[in-house]
């Protein structure tokens, strides 16, 4: 994985080729107000994420265009995630 981790830092990442790896990973809700109730899950200890489909993909996410369906409400965890740094790059290795 270190090798597959190196060869994409040589890739620009942009809104093209993104792949939406991001999409894949939990993201926790924290006074996160606008994000519509059918996006949003609680688990048993109460604390609240994004939903994930069956197959592990964001259900926020538009899988014909890989964009975000709430993209100007989208958690902020998700405006904290950074195309092309260090999380964006391990994901997208992790998906390979």
């Amino acid at each position: 994985m270190i090798n597959e981790v190196e060869s994409l830092r040589d890739l620009e990442v942009t809104c093209t080729n993104c792949e939406a790896s991001c999409c894949r990973l939990e993201a926790m809700l924290f006074n996160d107000t606008e994000i519509p109730d059918k996006f949003i899950v609680i688990n048993t200890r109460g604390e609240s994420s994004m939903k994930r489909l069956e197959d592990g993909w964001c259900a926020a996410l538009n899988r014909k265009t890989m964009t975000c369906t709430i993209y100007e409400k989208r958690p902020w965890i998700c405006r904290e995630f950074e195309m092309g740094e260090d999380e964006c790059i391990s994901a997208r290795a992790a998906n390979r």
